[in-house]
């Protein structure tokens, strides 16, 4: 019985050290769970009000959001690939026009967004850049 008990604690122990090894190398920091800055989080989770001047681009990361709140712009594509509008369900090309208040997004960090043809209020949401 002695011995029973002893393998049942034993198996039990096991169990213990493995579940706790196994959580800490998922927790915060792992590589699983990165520590990330305020800012970086601030600027993958919400939009950000950007004025575009006329004959600006603004260029998109991978994942970025953006809506046109005001003015004109059309996309910029990468030559083989369009701008994702997730509203009318379709991919813009360079020169299709960008409509109003319709959520764009940048699929991959290469080149695509848009361009103001006027004074262009922007929301976006992620990384980008503007030229």
């Amino acid at each position: 019985m002695k011995k029973k008990y002893l393998l049942v604690a034993g198996v039990a122990a096991l169990l213990v050290v493995g579940v706790g090894a196994w959580a800490a190398s998922e927790g915060p920091g792992s590589e699983a769970d990165p520590v990330v800055s305020k800012s970086y989080v601030d600027a993958k989770a919400s939009f950000a009000p950007v004025l575009l001047g006329e004959g600006q681009k603004l260029l998109g990361s991978e994942g970025a959001e953006i809506i046109l709140r005001s003015g004109e712009a059309f996309a910029i594509d990468n030559g083989e690939n369009g701008v994702s509008d997730l509203t009318s369900g379709k991919d813009l090309m360079s020169g299709d026009q960008v409509a109003l208040n319709h959520l764009l997004l940048v699929p991959r960090a290469d080149g695509r967004g848009i361009m103001a043809l006027t004074e262009a209020w922007v929301m976006v949401k992620g990384i980008y850049d503007i030229q």
